[in-house]
């Protein structure tokens, strides 16, 4: 094989035949749009704008005063003290999650769906979330499957074996190499999902070796974190890269992250519940989804429509989130993105933030099993008073910022209405939501009586066999990694500072107050 260097392309672009064959031959050819399928390149272009408007921002309302802090709030888990920019998504108390400014509907409608399908792909969210923009079915074709090749190396490719674009169709790709031999270097292609998914051993001999007691989510958490071996800005920071170019490094760091995580959880996933078989490899032609669901051992096409779904509403919900907060709060000390993204799922692995779905499901059977199938409305409120008065919550409902209901709630019911209206765990999702936020605001406790995105999201993966509750959390993983690493990369190209607030005793807190017993 042999490899294109710097000084081939240097020669090359002085040539007249780059701006005078070449050129127009692709732009007619390829059909080479404006709108770049280079994700990196586009970034690259959306950082030094969004920099000088933060700083012009700043300059002129850096003492402006935007909140304010009550005892309440220092005693209550900082809930509603706004601290913290996040660029990626806006959660709304009465209309929910909007991502870059799309709300969830607005997403399904506008962003890219896979052929034949109806709900919108995970990639083209990461793409809105990385760049604010809804990107083109292209553009998240190149980032599911990696097949981008840096312009000036191809122009270069096909300059030097006078390559004959008008033959070659949409897989210029696969003919480029073909007929040239070349074997492209880091530096010349554009390395997506696709293409970034292997793990080093190290970690698939981790993963082979865990106890079958130990926790998907303790598993999931530590091989992330084992993958730091990988870490390109952690080597690129060991040899002092320069603060500019931190945002590049991570960026890699990230693809790279999301490309692995279906990998992990997948092999996580044979392990545990279908005894050690093997996820099998990487299929360039089906997307992110598509290959994660091959690679847990499913393929009904109902499925794979669902998990884009559930990997696409899952990736986001502000920054002030546990699994969120504790990524950014780690990465803003300048660890990688396996050690922040692997604090966020030691996060997620908590019973209050990413194993609600669980207890959903454990409600639902317990209310199957005394009630049946064919109990009434009445029976069903008799049950819920009876388990609010007992003390216990329904799960499933209300929520810490929300005081409607959760938008990621109704697009899981508008899928279970197409796909499974008659399935019996679904009606009883739909009952409840007849009665229950009646009752909660009876009873006068509860700021928001709504059902939230855990109240439906279980009943949905076990319609599709996927009965393995322990294991829901880390789809929730795969998916929340889209959001974090969005995040991620914007923390390092805005340059954001070590995260540390102040924190203070209570006899402190009560002096400053002036509080006296």
């Amino acid at each position: 094989m042999k490899y294109l260097t710097d000084v081939d392309n240097a020669r090359y672009e002085s040539s007249t035949d780059y701006k005078q064959s070449v050129l127009p031959a692709l732009h007619t050819a390829v059909r080479y749009s404006s709108d770049s399928t280079n994700l990196k390149d586009v970034l690259a272009a959306e950082i030094p704008e969004q920099i000088r408007e933060i700083k012009e921002f700043r300059s002129k309302h850096n003492n402006t005063v935007v909140g304010d802090v009550t005892v309440d709030k220092v005693y209550g888990g900082m809930r509603g003290i706004l601290g913290l920019a996040t660029e990626t998504s806006l959660l709304d108390p009465e209309e929910g999650i909007r991502f870059r400014g799309l709300s969830i509907p607005e997403c399904q409608k506008m962003l890219p769906s896979a052929p034949g399908g109806a709900e919108p792909l995970p990639e083209g969210l990461f793409w809105l979330m990385v760049t604010g923009k809804v990107p083109s079915e292209a553009q998240v074709k190149a980032l599911s499957k990696g097949q981008v090749v840096n312009e000036k190396m191809f122009l270069t490719l096909l300059y030097v074996y006078g390559c004959d674009l008008t033959c070659w169709g949409d897989d210029y790709w696969s003919n480029c190499v073909d007929l040239t031999g070349f074997v492209l270097t880091n530096t010349s292609i554009f390395q997506e999902w696709a293409n970034r998914a292997d793990l080093p051993s190290h970690v698939v001999t981790m993963l082979n070796n865990f106890p079958a007691n130990l926790h998907p989510m303790a598993q999931f958490s530590a091989a992330i974190i084992a993958c730091n071996s990988e870490s390109k800005f952690a080597k690129a920071y060991s040899e002092g890269v320069k603060k500019a170019a931190y945002w590049e490094y991570t960026y890699e760091d990230a693809l790279d992250l999301i490309a692995k995580l279906p990998t992990i959880a997948a092999i996580i996933y044979r392990n545990l519940y279908r005894d050690g078989t093997s996820v099998g490899a990487i299929d360039p032609n089906k997307d992110w989804a598509a290959n994660f669901v091959s690679m847990l051992g499913y393929e009904d096409p109902q499925f794979v429509e669902l998990m884009r779904l559930y990997l696409t509403i899952h990736t986001d919900h502000e920054g002030g989130n546990v699994s969120a907060h504790a990524c950014h709060l780690v990465a803003s000390a300048l660890s990688d993105n396996y050690l922040s993204y692997g604090a966020g799922m030691c996060g997620l692995a908590g019973p209050l933030h990413g194993l609600a779905n669980q207890e959903v499901l454990v409600f639902l059977n317990k209310v199957m099993n005394e009630l049946g199938q064919g109990y009434t409305l009445d029976q069903l409120k008799e049950f819920v008073w009876k388990t609010l008065k007992s003390g216990q919550v329904v799960p499933g409902y209300g929520h810490a910022v929300l005081r409607k209901t959760d938008p990621r709630y109704t697009c899981q019911r508008e899928f279970a209405l197409k796909h499974l209206p008659e399935d019996p765990m679904f009606k009883l999702v739909s009952d409840l939501y007849k009665v229950v936020p009646d009752i909660l605001l009876e009873l006068g406790k509860v700021k928001n009586p709504w059902p939230n995105v855990d109240a439906h999201s279980g009943v949905l993966l076990q319609y599709y066999n996927m009965m393995e509750m322990n294991y829901y959390t880390v789809l929730f993983g795969v998916s929340r990694a889209l959001g974090c690493m969005a995040s991620t990369i914007w923390d390092r190209a805005l340059g954001l500072p070590i995260e540390r607030p102040k924190s203070i005793t209570t006899k402190a807190l009560m002096k400053k107050v002036g509080f006296s017993k």
